[in-house]
């Protein structure tokens, strides 16, 4: 098996929800706080915090305390590779998981 797919899968958690979507756009733009995150919703702290640990936890965030507020910047690094593998996923290639399947149900 060419990926580890259970990696990718907090990240699909992650992006799941329309809110952490909508954070994940808003960090496309640059780093930023989370007092200003919270500005653009109606959520609680708490709520927002629940949100940031998930795409923290995710890899797709990466956050660094500043005084009592965190700052956020969306990780490149790991939003390429997310990119990549799902590129690759679907798209035919010689290696690809359907060809095993079908090689596997020609040989019965």
């Amino acid at each position: 098996m060419k990926y580890l797919y259970a990696e990718y899968v907090p990240v699909f958690k992650a992006v799941s929800d329309e809110t952490r979507l909508k954070i994940i756009d808003m960090l496309s733009c640059g780093e930023m706080c989370a007092c200003d995150i919270l500005e653009s919703f109606s959520i609680s702290q708490s709520t927002l915090s629940y949100h940031m640990k998930t795409l923290v936890d995710s890899g797709l965030v990466n956050a660094v305390r500043d005084g009592a507020w965190m700052r956020y910047t969306l990780n490149t690094e790991k939003t390429n590779a997310v990119l990549a593998f799902f590129t690759d996923i679907t798209r035919e290639t010689e290696d690809c998981i359907c060809k095993k399947c079908k090689n596997r149900d020609s040989n019965k």
